[in-house]
C-alpha cells in the first residue's frame, strides 16, 4: 500500500494545481466591485452590565468594526462573486466577568437605494487573555451579488457589515455617546 502513496500524492497535487490554475484567471474585471463598508449605527458594540446604567464602570465588553475590504470577480453572465475581510477591535471593560466574549455580526448585500437583497449572520469570538484590548480579522467568502445579466455592474450594489445590536445598544450608538479609555481618570 505504501508503494502507491507517492503516486496518489502526485495525482492529488496535480488535481489541486489544475483547479488552482483555473481559479487564478488573470483577466481584468469587467467592471468595478460593489462599495463595501460598515453601517455607522451598527459599527460599534457596547455591552453594559444589566440594570446599572450607562456608566464607564458598568461596561462589560466593547467592539468596533475598524476596516472592511471587498474583493470581487466577474465571471461573464454568472452572478458577481465577492469576498469580504472585516477588521475588528474588541475591548474588555471593568464589569467583564470572562476572558472571552462572542460577538454577532451581519453581512448584507443591498442595492444602492438601500433595499436588502441578502443578509447573513456570523459569530466571532474575542479572547482577551491578560489584556483588555484585542483585535482580529474575519474573512467571509462566497458572497453572491445577484446581477440580472452581464451588463449590470457591481457599482449598483453595496455590501454592508455591522454588529447585531439590541434596541438599547442601537440607541446608545445613535445618541453619539462615547467612552474614552482615560474617561475614568
Amino acid at each position: 500500500m505504501l508503494k502507491f502513496a507517492p503516486l496518489f500524492l502526485a495525482l492529488v497535487l496535480a488535481g489541486c494545481s489544475t483547479r488552482l490554475a483555473q481559479q487564478l484567471d488573470d483577466t481584468p474585471n469587467a467592471g468595478p466591485c460593489p462599495v463595501a463598508g460598515s453601517i455607522h449605527d451598527a459599527a460599534r458594540y457596547v455591552k453594559f452590565q444589566d440594570g446599572d446604567g450607562q456608566l464607564y464602570s458598568n461596561i462589560e465588553y466593547t467592539g468596533e468594526i475598524t476596516n472592511v475590504r471587498l474583493y470581487c470577480r466577474y465571471f461573464k453572465e454568472i452572478p458577481l462573486e465577492a469576498e469580504i475581510e472585516v477588521d475588528f477591535a474588541f475591548g474588555k471593560g471593568p464589569a467583564a466577568t470572562a476572558d472571552t466574549h462572542d460577538y454577532r455580526y451581519f453581512v448584507a448585500v443591498t442595492r444602492r437605494n438601500g433595499k436588502v437583497l441578502a443578509k447573513e449572520y456570523f459569530d466571532t469570538r474575542a479572547e482577551f487573555g491578560r489584556g483588555l484590548v484585542t483585535g482580529k480579522s474575519e474573512f467571509v467568502n462566497r458572497i453572491m451579488i445577484p446581477r440580472a445579466d452581464e451588463s449590470i455592474s457591481g457599482v449598483n450594489f453595496e455590501v454592508i457589515v455591522g454588529f447585531e445590536l439590541t434596541p438599547e445598544q442601537l440607541e446608545f450608538n445613535r445618541s453619539g455617546s462615547r467612552f474614552r479609555l482615560d474617561a475614568a481618570k
